[in-house]
């Protein structure tokens, strides 16, 4: 397989493909149709940056983008984005009154109601809000034994003209380990909500309660609409699979270059404390990144790929710096011929994967990708042409499917790709 070549290097980058996102969002659209697809962008779109990823989405069919916070909402709507956005956490200093006004969807749980129908009176501008029932997960969302009571107030708003009631939704607790029996019974717990809802009066657009991993392992979850995140990012939810396997492909790229590099003895020790002492003569490498820039303290063991050789990181990681042993074993050059070299901590196939990392990390991928930090520039490519391929026939669909899905409106389809770029971010 030919990849695309990415721009001269930078000191350090997270190289972000435009077309990976598209890939994954085509993709995931195939999977769960007639369900449509919302594109997670909270967080800056989990490290690859919030405006550049939800265009890429909406471009590959997306129909919704949804955010934490009403901040992250009013940067889209500032970018020019205009497609429907779900924000769902809120503090008592949501500026819940600006969301109405940009014409954002508000989840709301509890005590939000009352705020955001305080905003659309002064504003004489009637909310869109979904309702959020807690299923299991136990965070927010309205208790079982409030839920009727909540949807009653909800819908006397609605006749005062204050709101609109377009959804009803929930989240997934351990919907990535997939024979769980807790997300049957959280199954169970929405579908009942949905009809205590419609039973009062709601005439809602959409239903949605399936992440990532709903997505893939639970056909039964889709209703209306699907919150993706992870997996538009090309990454995989469950143990024991990996985004090949889902027909995902990995978005970002994490690499450097090699900062200075020297031969050194036996009994050498690296980084803060010691805990690494080389057990022969070898040549010790500085990748410059660090803990700073995102890269966990305690990840060492972390693969960094150099001249196509994978080296653990040995030593503690530190703040902006941490130390490859590259133990004599093949790479060509002195030390001096080989500072410079590129050095990829992870990236696509036949680089090390973001899970490996996590491994290294005790953590999980969506915390390797989220906390790159802004010290990192994105670059962004698009490795496909216009007019190239977006198949997604005969790409795997995740696990055995689980019951049949609910009936949803037609999913959307894929609108011609764009030109291939490569800018780098501000």
């Amino acid at each position: 397989m030919n990849y695309p070549e990415f721009p001269a290097p930078a000191e350090r980058t997270a190289v972000i493909d435009l077309a990976a996102i598209r890939h994954n969002v085509r993709h995931l659209s195939h999977v769960v149709s007639p369900a449509r697809v919302m594109a997670v962008v909270k967080a800056d779109a989990y490290g690859h940056g919030a405006v550049e990823t939800a265009r890429a989405a909406v471009s590959a069919g997306a129909a919704w983008l949804g955010v934490a916070h009403i901040s992250e909402a009013l940067a889209l709507r500032t970018a020019g984005i205009t497609e429907p956005v779900l924000a769902w956490l809120h503090t008592r200093e949501a500026e819940f009154g600006e969301a109405i006004r940009a014409n954002v969807d508000l989840g709301v749980s509890g005590w939000d109601l009352e705020e955001v129908v305080a905003a659309a009176r002064e504003l004489e501008m009637p909310a869109r809000v979904h309702l959020k029932i807690d299923t299991g997960l136990g965070r927010n969302g309205c208790p079982e034994d409030l839920w009727e009571a909540f949807v009653g107030r909800a819908l006397a708003y609605q006749e005062e003209g204050l709101l609109r009631v377009v959804g009803i939704f929930s989240h997934f607790a351990v919907a990535d380990e997939p024979h769980r029996p807790e997300t049957d019974e959280q199954l169970q717990k929405f579908r009942d909500a949905v009809a205590v809802a419609e039973d009062a009066g709601v005439d809602r657009e959409v239903r949605h309660i399936a992440n990532t991993p709903g997505a893939l392992s639970r056909p039964d979850a889709h209703f209306d609409l699907v919150r993706i995140g992870l997996g538009m990012y090309g990454l995989s939810p469950f143990a024991g699979q990996t985004s090949a396997e889902l027909g995902l492909r990995p978005a970002m790229t994490v690499k450097t270059t090699i900062a200075a590099c020297k031969e050194v003895p036996a009994d050498q020790g690296v980084s803060y404390g010691l805990h690494y002492r080389t057990q022969e003569p070898t040549t010790l490498a500085l990748i410059p990144l660090g803990y700073a820039d995102g890269i966990p303290r305690v990840a060492t063991g972390g693969p960094v790929q150099v001249d196509g050789q994978v080296y653990p990181v040995v030593g503690r990681v530190a703040m902006d710096q941490m130390v490859i042993d590259l133990r004599r074993t093949g790479i060509a050059g002195t030390p001096d011929s080989l500072v410079g070299r590129e050095a990829v901590l992870f990236g696509g196939e036949g680089q090390p994967s973001v899970d490996e990392w996590a491994s290294a990390a005790g953590s999980i991928n969506y915390e390797i990708i989220s906390r790159i930090g802004g010290r990192v520039p994105r670059t962004y490519i698009d490795s496909e042409p216009r007019g190239g391929a977006g198949d997604t026939e005969g790409l795997p669909i995740a696990l055995e499917a689980a019951p049949e899905s609910t009936t949803a409106p037609e999913g959307a389809t894929d609108p011609e790709t764009h030109a291939a770029q490569a800018v780098e971010a501000p």
